[in-house]
């Protein structure tokens, strides 16, 4: 399930079925909220959208904390904003989903700032990492690219250049081919050269050289082609877009020329701070950002060689609200680029991908007969699918302690959709499933909570069976039912006569299911039908 493009209004709500929602994005610049209603089948329909300039970002790229009169101003805000979400009928913590990026993430007080904003308002802030901004990203983009003919099937960089990071998306035909974040944006190169003493013009020489500094960079990271095409997000080039193509705000997905850009960016370079806000109806601190952020756009264009930028009417929200219409669910085609990023991970360490493969697939199978007994839900599925794909890797390094060093590859890589949570997760799941059980003062382990813990330990303990099974490695053990009889669990496999080996190898593994489970595990040949 995917939802379509959202449509943009304001009114009140119109359906007694629809379910109103609200979305919050607190960035470097801004406290932005969209209310919008949910129907039935996920379309979402957005009434509302508000702004309110705070500097966050000003304080945290320079002193690297948030100063209390900002946390302030900000609380004063979300209270705003909690008393227009009453007015639509948005009272449960289960309508709102309230999220803060680069500002608040890299601040030394973040913890002190998500506390406050909950005591003064009682909405749970939640500090996206990059990889879950990545992924919203793409939850927010993606019906917009399937809805382009030019940028279905073609390879596109997505790309938005915020006021702390720039977040970049590489896709076809769907598929996420590369994600990563970059500490470029418009209001910290400003903070950056603010520092220095000297003219604005010599200022501005320094960021373009900064932009073209990290643009190589992105430009290096990306698998390059002549058929690549940019889509750019963000309230900079939509304001170009208006301005040069004349494009209407509600227009979903437009194009400008690359040169047409530059000119106008030249000519925003050109206005004061006064001239913008009067001009364009901007806030202060987007006047001060709207160069950088263009001039990085047209950079980047001109790195991969576009001639012209695809436009986006899409933001964070956008993928927010996604988000909230399938109901934080992973839906079958996110869940294949999850897959696909851990398959390309695997392949790098140059792992035994028909073990692999089959191993998930006996993972998959024991975690749906055992679902009585672990009581995890389908993303914990997920979880366990990418531990089964990834439980060699650390072999590339050194067999000896794989199941470590595959912990460390993993905790130090990006797996495209997943949280650094979920990483961890995966990481601790693959650290386990040979060796020693789970130890409370365990690296990595010892900071999850109970649920978590619990969760890694069941999952830990199901895998090892799944790579006990195919102790072999000739994939000969594939049609298995379990079934629990007493404090025993039997798991009969159809159509192999001899199965001592695997026996033999699911009585060793079986020490942790019998720990977390409280059953012994015992392999038997049917002949009978499954």
């Amino acid at each position: 399930m995917s939802t379509g493009p959202l449509n943009r209004s304001t009114s009140v709500p119109s359906s007694t079925a629809a379910r109103p929602v609200a979305v919050v994005d607190i960035g470097a610049t801004s406290v932005r909220m969209a209310i919008a209603e949910i129907d039935a089948g996920g379309t979402v329909r957005i009434l509302e959208e508000v702004s309110q300039a705070v500097s966050l970002g000003k304080d945290t790229f320079t002193i690297q904390r948030i100063r209390r009169q900002s946390i302030e101003e900000c609380a004063v805000v979300l209270k705003s904003y909690r008393r227009l979400m009453q007015e639509f009928g948005i009272t449960r913590p289960d309508q709102v989903r309230v999220v803060a990026t680069s500002a608040v993430r890299e601040a030394s007080n973040r913890l002190a700032f998500i506390d406050r904003m909950y005591i003064a308002t009682g909405l749970e802030v939640e500090s996206l990492d990059e990889a879950e901004v990545n992924r919203i990203t793409y939850m927010g983009i993606q019906p917009l690219l399937q809805a382009t003919p030019s940028l279905a099937s073609v390879k596109t960089i997505v790309v938005e250049v915020g006021s702390g990071s720039t977040e970049v998306l590489v896709v076809r035909g769907g598929n996420v081919l590369f994600s990563n974040t970059y500490r470029l944006g418009s209001l910290r190169l400003l903070e950056q050269v603010d520092k220095l003493n000297t003219s604005q013009a010599k200022q501005r020489a320094i960021i373009e050289t900064q932009i073209h500094r990290l643009v190589h960079q992105i430009y290096e990271h990306v698998d390059s082609d002549k058929q690549i095409q940019m889509v750019a997000i963000g309230g900079d080039v939509r304001l170009a877009a208006s301005n040069v193509v004349g494009a209407e705000h509600s227009k979903q997905m437009c194009s400008v020329p690359v040169d047409g850009l530059l000119d106008f960016a030249k000519s925003v370079g050109m206005l004061k701070e006064e001239e913008l806000v009067a001009k364009f109806g901007l806030s202060y601190t987007d006047a001060d950002t709207v160069w950088p952020g263009l001039m990085s756009y047209v950079a980047l264009a001109k790195e991969f060689h576009c001639d012209k930028i695809h436009i986006a009417d899409t933001n964070l929200r956008d993928g927010l609200l996604s988000d909230l219409a399938v109901r934080d669910a992973w839906t079958a085609e996110f869940r294949n680029q999850i897959i696909r990023s851990a398959i390309n991970l695997g392949r790098k360490m140059s792992f035994d991908e028909t073990h692999a493969r089959h191993v998930a697939t006996l993972s998959r199978k024991l975690f749906s007969d055992l679902v009585d007994e672990h009581q995890l839900d389908q993303r914990m599925e997920l979880i366990l699918y990418l531990a089964a794909l990834l439980h060699e890797i650390g072999s590339f390094i050194n067999a000896r302690s794989h199941h470590k060093h595959a912990m460390y590859i993993i905790r130090n890589s990006e797996l495209f959709g997943l949280s650094l949570r979920d990483l961890l997760l995966v990481a601790l799941i693959v650290r386990y499933h040979r060796r020693s059980s789970p130890q409370p003062d365990h690296e990595g382990y010892a900071t999850l909570d109970r649920n978590d813990r619990v969760a890694v330990a069941k999952l830990a303990a199901i895998l090892r069976l799944a790579i006990a099974l195919d102790e072999s490695r000739s994939q000969r053990i594939s049609n298995i039912r379990c079934r629990r009889d007493g404090d025993r669990l039997i798991i009969a496999t159809h159509g192999i006569e001899d199965v001592s080996l695997e026996q033999l190898t699911v009585r060793q593994s079986g020490e942790l299911f019998e720990e977390v489970f409280g059953m012994s595990v015992f392999l038997r040949s049917d002949t009978g039908k499954l």
